[in-house]
C-alpha cells in the first residue's frame, strides 16, 4: 500500500498465518487481518489479473507496500499461466530489513524468488529490469497524484491505505487518472468497497460492480473502463 507515514511497523501474522506489517499508532496494517495472502490472492489476482484472461497484461499497482501483490503475481507467471509487465507506484518503499523479517518468498514456498524480489523491490532504479520468469518489473518512485500515463494498463491493482487512513488516496482526481491509465475494457480493483468510494469512481467514468469480498469482508469494488 502507498504509505506517507507508517509509524512503527511491528510484525502481524494474519488468520492465514501468513505475515504483514501493523502499525499500532496509526491502527493500520497492510493486509487484512483476517488473511494477507487470502486477501491479495482474492481482491487483485482472481478479480483482476484472472478476470482479465489474456496471455500477457499489463498490471499497474498504487501501492507497493511490502510487495505481497506483485510476488502473487510472479508466482502466475513462472506457473505459465501468463506474462507480466508490472508497473508499481511506491514513493515510500518499505525498509529492507522489514521486507526480509516478513519473508514472504518463504512464506509462499518459492525461497529461489527471494533475492531477485529483494532486488526488485529495494533497489532504486525506475528503468524496467529485464525479463524474468516471465515478469518485467518497473517501479515509479512517485506518488498516484502526479501519474499522467495514460492507455498503459490492462489491471490496476488500487492497493492503499483505506479512506480514513489516507483520504487523499480515494479522490475524483485519482480515480480520473486512473480511469486514463487503464486501455478501453481495462479494470480496477480494490478490497475497499465503501459507497462514498464507489461514487467518486463512477464520478471518473468507471462502470463499478460490487463483488463478495475476501475472507472476513463481505463485499469489494472493481471498476470497468468503458470498452468504446
Amino acid at each position: 500500500m502507498e504509505n506517507r507515514s507508517f509509524p512503527d511497523p511491528k510484525l502481524f501474522r494474519t488468520a492465514d498465518g501468513s505475515l504483514t506489517l501493523r502499525s499500532e499508532q496509526l491502527d493500520e496494517q497492510y493486509h487484512s487481518v483476517h488473511g494477507a495472502v487470502q486477501e491479495s490472492t482474492h481482491v487483485f489476482i482472481r478479480m483482476g489479473l484472472e478476470h482479465v484472461g489474456k496471455p500477457h497484461v499489463d498490471v499497474l499497482e498504487v501501492g507497493l507496500g511490502t510487495g505481497l501483490n506483485l510476488l502473487l503475481t510472479w508466482i502466475r507467471c513462472l506457473e505459465g499461466k501468463c506474462t507480466v509487465h508490472y508497473t508499481a507506484l511506491e514513493p515510500f518503499p518499505v525498509e529492507r530489513a522489514q521486507l526480509e523479517t516478513l519473508g514472504h518468498c518463504s512464506e509462499l514456498a518459492w525461497p529461489g524468488l527471494h533475492e531477485p524480489f529483494m532486488e526488485r523491490m529495494t533497489v532504486h532504479r525506475d528503468d524496467p529490469w529485464e525479463p524474468l520468469g516471465g515478469l518485467v518489473f518497473r517501479k515509479l518512485p512517485v506518488q498516484v497524484q502526479g501519474f499522467a500515463e495514460e492507455a498503459m494498463a490492462d489491471v490496476i491493482y488500487f492497493d492503499a491505505f483505506g479512506p480514513p487512513t489516507q483520504p487523499e488516496m480515494w479522490t475524483l482526481d485519482v480515480f480520473q487518472r486512473m480511469y486514463k491509465a487503464l486501455r478501453p475494457g481495462g479494470v480496477l480493483v480494490t478490497y475497499c468497497a465503501k459507497g462514498e468510494v464507489r461514487r467518486t469512481m463512477q464520478a471518473a467514468g468507471f462502470t463499478v460492480g460490487r463483488l463478495p469480498g475476501p475472507p472476513g469482508k463481505r463485499e469489494m469494488l472493481r471498476g470497468t473502463r468503458s470498452p468504446n
